[in-house]
């Protein structure tokens, strides 16, 4: 079952244009921007996004500029890690991946606010991942507490999806 949401969504991915996608994630961060938990955060974990993802560079670029800190994710091994964002200090890691090359890693406690992607979300914050885990395994670790928004096209919103104990909900999904 999961398999095939997977599959549906990536094909309803492919049918947005690139300007129907940049509009969606410029409503989605703009969103994201006028809330509180932006506000109130200092630490920002955002991810460089792949192809058939929400472009994040606009937040990216935008929120560092803001004075943000941002970290971004890197997986070593079956681990993901979260390390100082710097445009310059990216490099193709896993998966294809942008990922940051640099050494400062940021532990989980420091992390204030967490953008989240996955392939298909209910409104209720449940996620489907690409399957790895790697989001589920960072955010149940014990340090965490960062707030969790979850960031998708209207495509990848499904009233239900499949939820295994082990998963985490994001405490909200924004999209355009």
């Amino acid at each position: 079952m999961k398999k095939g949401i997977r599959k549906e969504v990536r094909q309803r991915i492919k049918e947005l244009t690139p300007e129907q996608m940049n509009m969606a994630a410029e409503a989605i961060f703009s969103q994201i921007e006028k809330s509180d938990l932006f506000d109130n955060a200092t630490t920002i974990a955002l991810f460089a996004s792949m192809k058939d993802e929400v472009p994040t560079d606009i937040a990216l670029e935008r929120w560092l500029e803001a004075g943000k800190h941002i970290v971004v994710p890197r997986v070593e091994g079956d681990v993901m890690r979260f390390y100082d964002y710097s445009p310059e200090h990216m490099r193709v890691g896993a998966f294809g991946i942008l990922e940051p090359d640099g050494e400062a890693e940021c532990p989980p406690e420091e992390i204030d606010l967490m953008i989240v992607p996955a392939r298909a979300f209910t409104c209720k914050g449940e996620r489907l991942g690409r399957g790895g885990g790697f989001y589920d395994k960072y955010m149940s670790n014990s340090k965490f507490r960062a707030a969790k928004i979850g960031i998708a096209f209207a495509c990848q919103i499904f009233d239900s999806l499949p939820f295994d104990a082990h998963d985490i909900r994001v405490d909200k999904v924004v999209t355009e």
